[in-house]
Formats: C-alpha cells, sequence, structure tokens
C-alpha cells in the first residue's frame, strides 16, 4: 500500500508540474475523440522505470504499454492519467491510479492487494490494503449508508465509441428519474474513491478497464462499499456498480431489468 502510494505520487508530481498551458494529443485509442497524450507516456514510463528498481519480479499491466509478464504471482495495474479528456482540457480531474493484484491481468480471476489514487491537481491520496481500511490521507473512510434511489446521487461515465455512447445515454435517461441526481466526473478512479469517502451514494459503469478500476475498486470496498457486476458476475468491462449493498442491489435489479449489460 505504501509503495503503491510512493509510485501514484511519484507520477503525479511528473504530470502536474509537467502539463503546458495547451496539451496535445499523442494518439488516440478506441474512437478519435479518445485521446492519449504524450503525458500519459511519459507517467507510464515513470511508474514502470519505478516498479522495476523497486519490484523487478513482479508483472505489470499498464494502459499505454505491452503487458510486462513477472515470476512473482503479483501484477501491478496501473492508469497513468486516468481522466485524460479532463487532463486535456484542463478539466481539475485527472489521478494516477496504481494497484498491485494477486493474479492478472483478468479482474474476474485477480484479488486486489494494495491500491492507491491520487488526485493530480489537489494532491489529495486515497489509500486500500485488503483487510486493511481505506485511508485519505492517512484518515479512515466509510461509505455512505444505504439509502432508497429516490435519495441516492449516483455516478456514472460514458464511452467513446457512438454505439456505446447511444446505449449509455438510453440507460442514463431511465436511471435519472429513480434518483436524487447523475453526475459524470470524468475519471473512473475519483468516481469509486468518492464512494469510499461518501461523495457519491452509487455509481455504475460498463466498459471500464482493468486499470480503470483496479486501484478504486479495492479502495472502496475497504471502506464498506460493495462493488459487483450484473447477473452475479463479478465487476468487470461489461458492468461494475459499487455503493452501499442494500442500494447497489436494488440499482443492480434496476439495470439488469433493462439490460444494462447487453448491446454495443
Amino acid at each position: 500500500m505504501e509503495l503503491a502510494a510512493r509510485l501514484a505520487r511519484a507520477a503525479g508530481d511528473l504530470v502536474h508540474e509537467g502539463r503546458p498551458d495547451h496539451v496535445d494529443v499523442a494518439a488516440t485509442k478506441s474512437s478519435a475523440v479518445d485521446p492519449v497524450t504524450e503525458m500519459d507516456l511519459a507517467a507510464e514510463a515513470l511508474l514502470r522505470s519505478l516498479l522495476a528498481e523497486h519490484r523487478p519480479d513482479d508483472a505489470i499491466l499498464g494502459e499505454e504499454g505491452d503487458f510486462h509478464p513477472g515470476s512473482s504471482g503479483l501484477t501491478w495495474v496501473l492508469d497513468p492519467i486516468d481522466g485524460t479528456v479532463n487532463y486535456l482540457y484542463g478539466i481539475p480531474a485527472y489521478a494516477v491510479s496504481v494497484a498491485v493484484v494477486a493474479g492478472g491481468p483478468d479482474p474476474a480471476t485477480w484479488t486486489a492487494v494494495a491500491g492507491a489514487v491520487h488526485s493530480v491537481t489537489d494532491g489529495r491520496t486515497w489509500t486500500a490494503g485488503r483487510g486493511l481500511g481505506s485511508y485519505l490521507d492517512g484518515r479512515p473512510l466509510r461509505a455512505n449508508a444505504a439509502r432508497p434511489l429516490a435519495e441516492s446521487l449516483v455516478g456514472t461515465g460514458f464511452g467513446y465509441t457512438l454505439a456505446r455512447r447511444t446505449e449509455q445515454g438510453r440507460l442514463v435517461a431511465e436511471v435519472l428519474p429513480l434518483v436524487r441526481d447523475i453526475r459524470r466526473i470524468g475519471a473512473a478512479s475519483l468516481d469509486l474513491c468518492s464512494i469510499a469517502t461518501g461523495g457519491l451514494d452509487l455509481y455504475y459503469e460498463r466498459g471500464l478497464k482493468p486499470w480503470d478500476l483496479a486501484a478504486g475498486a479495492l479502495i472502496a470496498q475497504e471502506a464498506g462499499a460493495v462493488v459487483t457486476g450484473l447477473h452475479g458476475a463479478p465487476a468487470s468491462e461489461q458492468m461494475l456498480v459499487a455503493g452501499p449493498p442494500a442500494s447497489v442491489a436494488a440499482l443492480v435489479a434496476f439495470l439488469e431489468q433493462h439490460g444494462a449489460a447487453s448491446g454495443a
């Protein structure tokens, strides 16, 4: 947990200090509006170099680089900038996410061991270790108690392909009348940390990659939240739902009824 926090802060310092007034897109991924910046690449390179120094036998799964196999049974899961579009536009909601899992690289089969999420613009750092609890800058965290959907503030996010965004837009139009309100922060790791701190009651999203959820899911769970998928499946790219158990059960039932894990 301590090493994850140090790595996340080191990459966060690089991202914070190196951000130019105008950020250029270095490449795109799933679509023309899904960008990668030079800083994404530089921050992941820094994380990989630090892990080669401190944990040379561990595997590495990063958003921007190839999977690096290891021999220890542990895998570090890296998102050098979660919320790249926010970073691109200067919106102060982007983070470095670092987690270590037993097994990997499939979230359905790994066990998260420790993780850290560092909010670059304000310097906050969330940490968690399995069985050790969740913390914000050393302060223990507890997720909100369950409340009815009508009183729940719900976070979500959207993908970057036309078909996925169209599907998600239809679904959020169904969810919105049932809940207190919807928030779209633009960084899944920060959404999951908001579950841990009580800044959101519930969070759901389809399309998250392993590096999007590895650290944040553990932080939410260690704060007392449930993190799950639909139809009895674990959280995955198909769907992630997080929050207090009773509230999650109600939202999961609604999402299943509306076919939220099917389609594009």
